[in-house]
């Protein structure tokens, strides 16, 4: 199905950002809406990575997976941004888009200088983050039986979300993340058994002719998506993702193309090395569509 989702404009975007005083009442009202706007496209801002792994690694993708398990067990969220619209892409009538702040310190919490500076720029509130923020134990109780997580109607919209999906996940199961790839992949599928990466998508060869590169507000600039709200904060970023899916969606698989070549696409985070080692072509079950399409990872 083709997406005709509008242009929107600030006046038509309200942004909730949630504290913990606010965190249940927020949730009650994304339950509300999960029927009728079940793609949920995410964002995260954590404070960088700190550590690099050390040790024996058999293979580059066990490396992969364990530097970002090792960064997400040691550092805190910092933001997470709910974008849910529908099957054509639209918002509901509220324009709402909810942003969760999670409790930080920047005297006692880990972080890289230069990405908390960056945040610092963007306009989060670290004081205000230091006493009003959420305890992540209780967004992930919250977020396990809001209806969003192990739930195969809704879809999962990311860009480059190795990361992203990883502080979700630990959310949830915590402390810690699996201590292997493959327990973590099976974590993600139950937990979010329908997702799509953009950064994913634009492996297909019909994508790359277009020369799409850099992150996701670069990539949003080709596509000609505005951004509405501040650069690095989860509720912007997430909204802007969802536009560019949408907007990628509608340019490059239109028709029944998408829906050919989506069950193929689909459940791959960007940035883990299962995902990037993966040969599309090597999985069987593939439609000549998907073919013509796609090229290797």
């Amino acid at each position: 199905m083709a997406a005709h989702f509008k242009t929107l404009t600030s006046k038509e975007v309200t942004i909730h950002n949630v504290w913990k005083e606010n965190l249940n009442e927020e949730f009650v009202r994304i339950r509300q809406y999960i029927k009728e706007y079940p793609y949920i496209a995410f964002d995260t801002e954590f404070p960088g990575v700190v550590a690099t792994p050390i040790g024996a690694f058999k293979t580059k993708e066990e490396f992969l997976y364990n530097q970002i398990s090792c960064n997400v067990n040691i550092l805190k969220l910092i933001q997470v941004g709910f974008c849910l619209v529908n099957s054509q892409g639209n918002l509901p009538p509220g324009g709402d888009i909810w942003q969760f702040n999670f409790q930080f310190s920047v005297n006692d919490d880990m972080y890289a200088v230069e990405s908390v500076d960056l945040l610092k720029k963007s306009g989060i509130d670290f004081d205000k983050h230091q006493t009003h923020g959420i305890r992540v134990e209780d967004f992930g109780a919250l977020l396990t039986t809001s209806g969003l997580v192990a739930n195969d109607k809704v879809t999962w919209i990311t860009f480059h979300s190795c990361f992203d999906f990883g502080y979700l996940i630990k959310s949830i199961v915590g402390p810690a993340l699996p201590l292997t790839e493959k327990e973590y992949y099976n974590f993600h599928k139950i937990l979010f058994p329908r997702s799509y990466d953009i950064k994913i998508l634009m492996k297909c060869k019909n994508v790359q002719a277009a020369q799409l590169r850099g992150g996701l507000q670069d990539v949003a600039n080709q596509l000609c998506v505005e951004r509405i709200g501040n650069q690095h904060q989860a509720g912007s970023d997430s909204l802007l993702t969802a536009q560019t899916f949408f907007k990628l969606r509608e340019k490059f698989f239109g028709g029944d193309t998408w829906e050919r070549v989506a069950p193929e696409l689909q459940g791959y985070m960007y940035g883990l090395g299962a995902s990037k080692a993966a040969s599309f072509f090597s999985i069987a079950g593939f439609s000549s569509a998907f073919f013509s399409s796609c090229i290797k990872l």
